[in-house]
């Protein structure tokens, strides 16, 4: 018996753009392991890096808010994008938002123990919310930043109401700027960083289970290509090194005119208007991000987050 299904070639031709015959040989030489399927597929040119797809298995929404120079991002899932549109959802996910202003950590279980706005706890709406909806919710996750002085400049990609959408950016730029000339600025990065899905602020940051797993991949390329062994080994360095750089937010290209880098743009804004501007951190929320998966497991998975 196969250990994969036509749903899953589709899966892995949806992620890679290979061909219907190499995706489901991949997936036969990797017993149905569709990453390991993604790194072959890489590893022999049939495929780019993995998609980075704005579709995802979950529902809700992500809320974001700013006081002064604190901002925060949280996101809540739900079973349905039906109850993600209720008025009363959108109101827990907006005052679950406020109420995470008040932490000093990103913990969850912290944010479920905050007082919420109308009273009681987040947890305790959170219980009441699903009594009267009568569809299971999580809070998710929850992400602050900040700075000491400057501004937090909030983003939401096709916003669903005042704040909340599916995805969230916040971008902490420290200044001696005044927010009135930060935030526009700060507006054009957030969207960049909404559509450019950055892994980490800079190379230092990005997952080192992600490099290790970039580096397989290059060594792989690199050993097929039958050349000598340190003309391989710098194949393999300058695959890394691109991948930093596509994926680490300041050195990413700009968007806005695609030839220079973020943490250029940045600097040269500085300078144009008088003072000093560096990016601190950011915070990008998409909903559903890193539980992709078939739909019909995700209302168990929030029943199973909301029972434990």
């Amino acid at each position: 018996m196969a250990a994969f299904t036509a749903a899953d070639v589709k899966a892995l031709r949806e992620k890679t753009g290979a061909g219907m015959m190499d995706a489901k040989k991949a997936l036969e030489e990797s017993n149905g392991d569709i990453e390991a399927a993604v790194d072959a597929l890489r590893a022999k040119g049939l495929a780019t890096a993995q998609k980075k797809s704005s579709r995802t298995a979950a529902e809700g929404l992500v809320g974001v808010a700013v006081e002064g120079t604190k901002g925060v991002a949280v996101e809540v899932n739900s079973e349905t994008d039906f109850v993600a549109k209720n008025d009363k959802f959108q109101d827990f996910v907006r005052k679950t938002t406020q109420a995470a202003l008040s932490l000093s950590s990103d913990d969850v279980d912290a944010l479920k123990s905050a007082a919420y706005p109308d009273g009681g706890t987040v947890a305790d709406k959170l219980t009441d919310n699903v009594a009267t909806i009568g569809e299971n919710q999580q809070v998710r996750r929850v992400k602050s930043v900040s700075v000491s002085q400057g501004s937090i400049v909030p983003y939401v990609h096709n916003a669903a109401a005042d704040g909340l959408g599916k995805i969230g950016v916040l971008v902490a730029l420290e200044s001696d700027l005044s927010a009135d000339v930060l935030e526009p600025f700060g507006k054009q990065l957030a969207m960049h960083i909404a559509s450019m899905f950055p892994q980490a602020l800079n190379a230092e940051g990005l997952d080192a289970d992600v490099i290790e797993r970039e580096r397989a991949i290059a060594q792989e390329k690199a050993a097929e290509s039958g050349k000598p062994a340190e003309v391989q080994a710098k194949m393999v360095d300058g695959a890394i090194k691109k991948f930093a750089k596509e994926n680490a937010l300041l050195s990413q290209m700009f968007v806005m005119d695609n030839k220079t880098s973020v943490e250029d743009t940045v600097a040269k804004f500085g300078k144009d208007n008088g003072g000093s501007v560096k990016l601190v951190d950011y915070v990008r929320y998409q909903l559903g991000e890193g539980i992709e998966k078939e739909e019909s497991d995700f209302a168990a998975e929030v029943a199973a987050a909301v029972a434990g």
